[in-house]
């Protein structure tokens, strides 16, 4: 499925940040995320408002160097040709470099890869769905008489919202819903040949999305990005619930009791040392490992999540800080920062497209917003020293964990800097010769 980690870093077949470099052994899916230039939509997602500005630049160049035409050859004012042809090349380089990293998205980025191959460039969104579940099926028989670890990463319940034709319809919560459907009926697929394989018994299974619904995806009236119920915000909001309350569902008959529903936080990073535990291994001893394992909470072992406090990030900034307390079960919850929701009261940053992690797109706060999630799950309600008598108990708790953190965190290299950022042209992966990237595993068999 989908990957979304990148692949290369210094040339086009280093392949440093592919699977096969990171521990998997075998890889099909999408190296990049899925958006709606994907399906060739007039709805462009990728960096929406950056490309607005980057075309309002190149619409004021255009207008600087016809004026300056007009002005030489009207004689309103002096000014060399060589002056006029540099800035038009300039303009014309830098439309170029901007425009190459999204106006050919659809055909460089919208691909498919087995292991390193490529297999579709662009992809056929008509098969995906299909596509990857038979590699789903077909890992898990060739398989299944060894321990496998099978990581499938859905494109579903993502704009746009590929949704096969026999699953249009068929739900009362438009494209959404029917993309869900999908979905269900995908994991089904995967849960059957598990069953039908009679691993049924000891095949440990963990469901979960990666963070709350998009709420800035509409098309006209509808969402196209979920909905959050009564957990405010959503997807990049860093902090508030919305963003992060995700399904959790556990399937291990014979050793987890089934219908049982536990009320602690948890954490995907949790995913990790749980996987390395049932493997028989033990996770490194020279890093901190912010996952805890699952499987005592599971089985009833222990009542509590091993997680006092978790650390609630946008991007590389801290918005926020959960506190489990031990000794009440009490959940706190304090925000350092939250997104300006634009218009105010839409609960959404709808007019930007996605709410940004820093500057004037984000609101600092003062002491910080404080919430009893055990009890005002929506965080509604603000706490403060006037209306909560453990107002500053809570927060130097809180203050002092995040010192603690802080000091286990090693600086890297930002992943996210706008170099890292801009398109390589010597990066980019290509199944023909460059720039002329288009190939069908079908063609290519044959």
């Amino acid at each position: 499925g989908k990957w979304h980690m990148g692949v290369s870093c210094k040339t086009r077949h280093d392949h440093c940040h592919h699977p096969l470099n990171h521990g998997f052994d075998y890889f099909y899916g999408m190296p990049f995320t899925l958006v709606n230039e994907c399906q060739g939509t007039d709805d462009p997602e990728l960096a929406k408002s950056l490309q607005d500005t980057y075309w309002l630049h190149t619409q004021m160049i255009i207008l600087a160097v016809f004026t300056l035409v007009i002005g030489k050859l009207a004689n309103f004012f002096p000014v060399k040709w060589k002056i006029i042809i540099c800035l038009a090349i300039c303009g014309l380089l830098y439309f170029l470099s901007w425009f190459s990293s999204y106006g050919f998205t659809k055909y460089w980025n919208c691909i498919l890869m087995r292991n390193h191959d490529i297999t579709e460039q662009p992809m056929n969104l008509d098969k995906t769905t299909s596509n990857i579940l038979k590699e789903a099926v077909t890992f898990i028989e060739r398989n299944k008489h060894r321990p496998f670890l099978l990581f499938v990463s859905l494109l579903h319940v993502h704009t746009p919202l590929i949704t096969t034709e026999k699953f249009q319809g068929r739900s009362k919560h438009g494209l959404y819903g029917d993309n869900v459907e999908e979905m269900d009926w995908m994991v089904g697929k995967l849960l059957e040949v598990v069953d039908r394989e009679s691993l049924k018994n000891i095949t440990f299974i963990y469901f979960a999305s990666d963070h709350g619904g998009f709420l800035e995806a509409h098309r006209g009236n509808s969402r196209l990005g979920g909905w959050n119920g009564i957990y405010k915000g959503g997807k990049g909001m860093g902090g508030w619930e919305g963003a992060i309350r995700v399904p959790g569902i556990v399937r291990w008959p014979g050793v987890l009791p089934a219908g049982t529903v536990i009320d602690e936080p948890t954490s995907l990073m949790d995913i990790y040392p749980t996987v390395v535990h049932l493997a028989g291994g033990a996770v490194p001893q020279d890093r901190v490992i912010d996952g805890r394992p699952l499987l005592p909470l599971l089985r009833g072992a222990v009542q509590r999540s091993e997680h006092e406090f978790m650390f609630h990030y946008c991007g590389v900034f801290l918005h926020a800080v959960r506190w489990h307390q031990k000794d009440s079960g009490t959940v706190w919850k304090a925000h350092y920062a939250t997104p300006v929701f634009q218009p105010e009261a839409s609960g959404a940053c709808l007019t930007r497209g996605i709410c940004p992690c820093f500057g004037d797109g984000v609101t600092h706060h003062d002491p910080p917003l404080l919430f009893n999630l055990s009890q005002d799950p929506s965080e509604a309600n603000p706490l403060s020293a006037d209306n909560e008598p453990l107002f500053d108990t809570v927060m130097r708790r809180i203050g002092k964990a995040v010192e603690e953190h802080r000091r286990t965190l090693t600086p890297v290299p930002q992943q996210l800097s706008p170099y890292n950022n801009i398109w390589k042209p010597w990066l980019q992966p290509c199944c023909g010769m460059f720039p002329f990237c288009w190939c069908h595993e079908e063609n290519n068999k044959a």
